[in-house]
């Protein structure tokens, strides 16, 4: 059996799996993209909750993973050269995970690179304008008297929008006929934004047609289901 009792963070969340790919998370945008990216490549995995209302992305454990204090983040025990591998940042994740699973990504060099493209342009551009459009719309932001914030954001997201749109005009996924991690990077953004977010009006979501049709097929997929609700999330002690 797999040792991995030279990682902090196993002493907190312990594994009882420590062959599998253990995944420290919580279901948000960026924490579902591992645990989609998991359950589409059948890869084993052993997912753990990281509960931010006790701030246990805050605690030692955690930082000794993921010194930026961010979920999701992985420990794999089956690294490059069978050695374990501590990895965080989902972009650099979804990678890792399809070069191990030589799944969700063009094997030729043009189309591997064209696709870390759109996964940069989402981790560049729609994860960080979605999530302050979310701040200013749902949460303190919308207390402001000042409007300016959260419509600068809300043009930014369009526009964003309107270059994904674009892009899926005559594609199925982003990449073509190929799903791949780019997909998965994107959708849970996307999702979020008119679902929790609430903020599809906002942006005159209707608008862009080509995304919504993607949306729609990506939601469907079964292991974007059971991915999307990973870790569980447990009720505040």
């Amino acid at each position: 059996m797999t040792d991995l009792s030279s990682f902090p963070i196993t002493r907190k969340w312990p594994a009882a799996h420590p062959d599998r790919v253990q995944l420290y998370s919580l279901p948000t945008p960026n924490g579902v993209k591992v645990s989609i990216a998991l359950e589409e490549t059948g890869l084993p995995y052993e997912p753990h909750l990281v509960r931010f209302d006790t701030n246990d992305q805050l605690t030692p454990e955690f930082l000794s993973l993921n010194p930026n204090n961010k979920i999701p983040a992985i420990l794999d025990p089956n690294g490059p050269g069978g050695a374990p591998l501590a990895l965080f940042e989902s972009g650099a994740i979804l990678i890792y995970l399809a070069e191990k699973s030589g799944q969700l990504m063009p094997k030729d060099g043009v189309g591997r690179y064209e696709t870390m493209q759109w996964l940069m342009f989402q981790m560049g551009g729609i994860g960080p304008m979605f999530g302050q459009l979310g701040f200013f719309h749902k949460f303190a932001g919308k207390d402001y008297e000042d409007k300016r914030p959260r419509d600068r954001y809300a043009a930014e997201s369009r526009r964003l929008l309107g270059v994904l749109d674009q892009r899926l005009a005559e594609r199925e996924w982003i990449m073509g006929d190929a799903y791949s991690i780019a997909d998965i990077a994107t959708f849970p953004w996307v999702n979020n934004l008119i679902g929790f977010y609430g903020a599809g009006d906002l942006v005159g979501f209707t608008d862009f047609t080509h995304v919504a049709r993607v949306l729609k097929a990506f939601v469907a997929r079964p292991a974007v289901v059971r991915g999307l609700q990973i870790p569980k999330r447990e009720p505040a002690a």
